[in-house]
C-alpha cells in the first residue's frame, strides 16, 4: 500500500503534466536536482547527530515491510507464564528466555522477572525501556520531518539560482523563457519531495513504533502482573485492552 501510494502520486503528476502538453522531459533537470537533495541532506545532517542520521536511515530497510506483532500470541504467552510462575515459581520461566520467537524486549523483561527484580524496581526498569524506544524512534521520524521542512526552501533557492541564470539572457527571448520553466522545476522537486515523500515516510515511521510501543505496553503490563502473582483472571482483563490491535 506503502508504494502503491507513492506511485500513484508520481504517476499523477507525470499524467497532468503530459494532459496539458507539456513535455515529460521538462520534468527533468539534473542542476535542480541536485540542488534539491544536496541542500536538503547537507542542512539536515549540519543539524543531527550522525548516530541519529545512521538509525534513521537503517529504518528504511523495515519502512515497507509487514513487520507482525502478534498481540493474541503474545497475551496467550503472558498468560501461560503467569499459571507457570504461580504453580512452579519464577525460575521455570528461564527455560523460557532464549526461546526464538520471543523479541528483545520480552527476552529482556523476562528474565529481569526470573532474576528475582523487585516489583518497583522491575516497572522502573520497564518504563525506563519503553521511554528510551519511544525517544529513540521519534529521533528517527525527526529526521525525515526535518528533510521535509527543509526541501521546499531549498527548492526556491535553486528557482532563485535559475532565475538568475534567466535573467543573464534577457536579450533572447527563447532562451528567457526556458530559463524561467527550468527554474521552477527546482520549486516542483522542493515541495514534491517534501509532500510526497519525506513527511508520508516520517508519519509512517511513527505509526509503525507506535504499533510496537503498544505491543511493548502489553508485554509490561503482562510481566509485571507475574511479577506480583496476580490470578489468571486478572491478567487475563489487564492484557484484554490490547488483543484487538490491527497490524
Amino acid at each position: 500500500m506503502a508504494l502503491s501510494g507513492l506511485i500513484l502520486a508520481l504517476t499523477c503528476i507525470v499524467l497532468a503534466q503530459w494532459w496539458h502538453g507539456g513535455s515529460l522531459w521538462g520534468l527533468l533537470d539534473g542542476p535542480a536536482l541536485l540542488i534539491v537533495l544536496g541542500g536538503t541532506l547537507g542542512a539536515v545532517l549540519l543539524q543531527t547527530p550522525w548516530l541519529q542520521c545512521k538509525a534513521a536511515l537503517k529504518a528504511l530497510t523495515t519502512l515497507f515491510g509487514r513487520q507482525q506483532w502478534p498481540f493474541k500470541e503474545q497475551a496467550s504467552r503472558l498468560l501461560h507464564w503467569s499459571h507457570l510462575a504461580r504453580q512452579e515459581g519464577f525460575l521455570v520461566l528461564e527455560s523460557k528466555v532464549e526461546h526464538s520467537s520471543l523479541d528483545g524486549f520480552t527476552r529482556l523483561g523476562l528474565q529481569w522477572l526470573v532474576d528475582g527484580t523487585d516489583v518497583l524496581a522491575l516497572e522502573q526498569l520497564l518504563d525506563n525501556e519503553l521511554n528510551r524506544f519511544e525517544e529513540q524512534k521519534e529521533l528517527e521520524a525527526q529526521v525525515y520531518e526535518a528533510m521535509g521542512g527543509y526541501s521546499p526552501t531549498i527548492g526556491i533557492i535553486g528557482a532563485v539560482l535559475g532565475l538568475i541564470q534567466a535573467m543573464s539572457n534577457l536579450d533572447d527571448p527563447a532562451q528567457l523563457g526556458t530559463g524561467i520553466a527550468v527554474a521552477f522545476v527546482a520549486t516542483l522537486y522542493g515541495v514534491g519531495l517534501a509532500n510526497l515523500l519525506l513527511l508520508p515516510l516520517a508519519n509512517r515511521l511513527r505509526a509503525m513504533y507506535r504499533l510496537e510501543l503498544r505491543y511493548r505496553e502489553l508485554t509490561a503490563i503482562g510481566l509485571l502482573a507475574i511479577a506480583r502473582g496476580d490470578s489468571s483472571l486478572s491478567v487475563s482483563r489487564q492484557l484484554a485492552q490490547y488483543q484487538g490491535q490491527r497490524q
